[in-house]
């Protein structure tokens, strides 16, 4: 049996490797999304709510009945992770379904009196998150922010 040399088969593709090391957009948005989440996650950990509920929480507060494919649509979430957060705001009745569909799939849900007392209560800690992540990423990262959020549309190949 021939031995390789270890150097030639660990260098091959080296190129594409240190450029995606260097240049990945997504690699690097990952790592904001998960150094940012934990600054808002640290501020609601008392209330007993993420960061990911609370964007749902303020989505179905502000549309009103809201079924959950549209939530799906509007958050760009897939089903799994949808459900699983509906369910814990379900259980600790921050929000509601609501019953008069001609079936029980996709029941519309709505924010609970519960659901917006707490919107209410973590007001003072939201505003410590958004300080802090301001003072991260600066008034150019928040624009930045802003912008790519609201070019949502996945472009074409």
């Amino acid at each position: 049996m021939a031995k390789t040399e270890p150097n030639t088969r660990m260098n091959h593709g080296n190129g594409i490797i240190d450029q995606i090391a260097r240049e990945c957009l997504l690699r690097r948005v990952r790592k904001l999304d998960r150094v940012l989440t934990g600054i808002y996650d640290a501020e609601f950990r008392p209330f007993g709510l993420k960061a990911t509920q609370l964007n749902l929480l303020v989505l179905v507060a502000k549309a009103g009945p809201i079924r959950r494919i549209e939530i799906a649509k509007k958050l760009h979430l897939d089903p799994s992770t949808l459900t699983r957060n509906l369910k814990i705001m379900l259980t600790n009745g921050w929000i509601k379904e609501i019953a008069g569909g001609e079936d029980g799939r996709g029941l519309p849900v709505e924010v609970t009196p519960q659901g917006r007392d707490l919107l209410n209560q973590i007001g003072p800690s939201w505003r410590n998150a958004q300080t802090r992540t301001q003072k991260l990423i600066g008034d150019e990262g928040a624009a930045l922010l802003k912008l790519a959020a609201n070019r949502m549309e996945v472009p074409s190949r």
